[in-house]
């Protein structure tokens, strides 16, 4: 690692979670198990780390995890320290039952060759499987809907986990609101972070101001729109950030793709975007957007014209019986729907 490489690290701005403990502002994700193989995605985090990413994204479900774990291995063998690095998984729906938690994350441990992860999410708040390439069309047998006991009884065993030192902090993802509430009122730990799709077109205002307000730390996947998305989560209604006329607009005026007004606009909006790209050229200027020539006030207040409500991450993998209708599983109109 270079001079240049190691100053670019240190310039990266940090988020304080609540515990007091420093996260960067920026990450790496490394979902895309349907486009990408695991070799190209390691590869894709060798590099990253090498050039000055210290937070990575991970999850069991991804399937990439002990290729990632060779590099993460190789990048700490080349003098970057375990602990410039912040290291995220989550737990998927089939681990969710007492016992299971630790195995899964004992085998995340082994995988990415660590003696301990930064963050660890509850990679969504059911128990309904689907298998690594599902359609849209495929269920669960055994897929009901949420059960607040039972994601409690999850939540114990990430709590045990963190009071062993396995992991630092615990986290949720694909919440809402209203699940959230019962959860802060029912946990010992609290979560320190929730990830969550944000990006221009799915600002999700209410939601990222609830969890701020509770120092629950933002972080957004989708944070271009993932272009590539897995197929299932397609829908013709998508709306397409990077296509949309005031980000093209705001691009041009800093001579930057679209791309890179999305990345700004998460950063100084308060929330952590981990966009992934396998492309060299992408994720550096990804990392670098963070750096100089920030958006104008004015430029922020205009990309709030751009939400759309529109959910690209829809889980319709995760529906149960005869429900077709994904937003059921949103909770949009605060009301959380029973078995």
């Amino acid at each position: 690692m270079n001079n240049n490489q190691r100053r670019i690290a240190e310039l990266i701005p940090h988020k304080t979670l609540y515990t007091g403990e420093k996260i960067p502002a920026i990450g790496m994700g490394t979902f895309g198990s349907d486009r990408f193989s695991a070799e190209q995605i390691s590869q894709a985090v060798l590099g990253a780390v090498r050039f000055g990413y210290r937070l990575f994204d991970c999850a069991s479900v991804y399937e990439n995890e002990a290729m990632i774990g060779d590099v993460l291995l190789q990048a700490r063998n080349e003098g970057i320290m375990r602990e410039e690095l912040f290291i995220q998984s989550k737990i998927w729906n089939d681990m969710h039952r007492p016992g299971d938690v630790l195995l899964s994350c004992a085998k995340t441990l082994k995988d990415l060759k660590l003696d301990y992860l930064d963050m660890l999410f509850i990679h969504w708040p059911f128990r309904n499987h689907h298998a690594p390439g599902a359609k849209v069309s495929d269920r669960d047998e055994q897929s009901h809907a949420y059960v607040h006991e039972e994601f409690m009884e999850t939540w114990r065993q990430m709590e045990r986990l963190q009071k062993s030192g396995l992991v630092r902090h615990i986290g949720t993802s694909n919440m809402s609101i209203a699940k959230m509430k019962l959860l802060l009122r029912d946990c010992e730990i609290r979560p320190a972070a929730n990830e969550m799709e944000l990006h221009p077109s799915f600002q999700q205002e209410e939601f990222f101001r609830f969890c701020v307000d509770n120092q629950i730390q933002p972080v957004g996947f989708s944070p271009i729109g993932s272009p590539s998305r897995p197929d299932r989560d397609r829908t013709d209604n998508d709306y397409v950030d990077l296509e949309d006329p005031l980000v093209v607009d705001i691009a041009k005026t800093h001579g930057v793709h679209p791309a890179i007004v999305c990345i700004k606009w998460a950063i100084q909006r308060g929330q952590i975007p981990i966009p992934f790209s396998i492309h060299e050229k992408e994720y550096k200027s990804n990392l670098l957007s963070v750096l100089s020539d920030p958006l104008s006030p004015k430029e922020m207040e205009l990309l709030k014209s751009v939400n759309r409500n529109c959910r690209l991450i829809k889980g319709q993998v995760f529906l149960w019986d005869d429900i077709d209708d994904w937003r059921i599983l949103w909770d949009e109109d605060g009301i959380i729907r029973s078995r």
